[in-house]
């Protein structure tokens, strides 16, 4: 039964995920500016852990990319599901496996997911000759994205406190 429970709650994390950016998009809130999808992945990982946070970042752009259209298959879609895949595998593992504290873990996330994300793009304009800087763009999108790193610093350890609190902690994946 608790695998059940387990499930669920990846599976309302990745649900979140989907629904948060079509909300800011809905209303005219540029995403790649607070970066919605970023927050509910941040907060698996770092709540269900490294197994749970893996699936639900790598499954949340994806299944967002082909229901809603965001992000664009190519050659967004597979940055992120590697970026994604990578702050919920390194948040897990640092806060729930090697119990890092919470802002470090959520750091480290943070930067080792990007950086995940800086191979992917790279490996990605060399593969489909895009004919940018893979750096340029790479330094452009995280600059651009400085409020939403603002904001997951402020809201992820706010409900992560909160989940604990209510004594959900339980439900974590290992």
């Amino acid at each position: 039964m608790n695998q059940v429970r387990k499930i669920v709650l990846s599976s309302a994390f990745i649900a979140f995920g989907i629904v948060l950016p079509v909300a800011f998009h809905f209303t005219g809130i540029a995403g790649s500016i607070f970066l919605p999808m970023h927050i509910p992945v941040l907060i698996a990982g770092l709540f269900l852990g490294a197994r749970a946070g893996l699936a639900v970042g790598v499954l949340t752009p994806i299944i967002s990319s082909l229901t809603t259209g965001m992000p664009p298959l190519l050659p967004m879609m597979p940055a992120m599901a590697a970026e994604l895949g990578a702050f919920g595998l390194i948040g897990g593992y640092f806060y729930k496996t090697r119990k890092v504290p919470l802002l470090v873990s959520l750091l480290s996330a943070m930067v080792l997911g990007r950086l995940v994300s800086l191979v992917m793009n790279y490996g990605l304009v060399l593969f489909l000759n895009l004919g940018i800087d893979p750096i340029y763009y790479f330094s452009a999108s995280v600059i651009k994205g400085l409020p939403g790193i603002i904001i997951q610093f402020i809201t992820v350890p706010f409900f992560i406190k909160k989940l604990e609190a209510a004594g959900l902690q339980k439900y974590r994946m290992r």
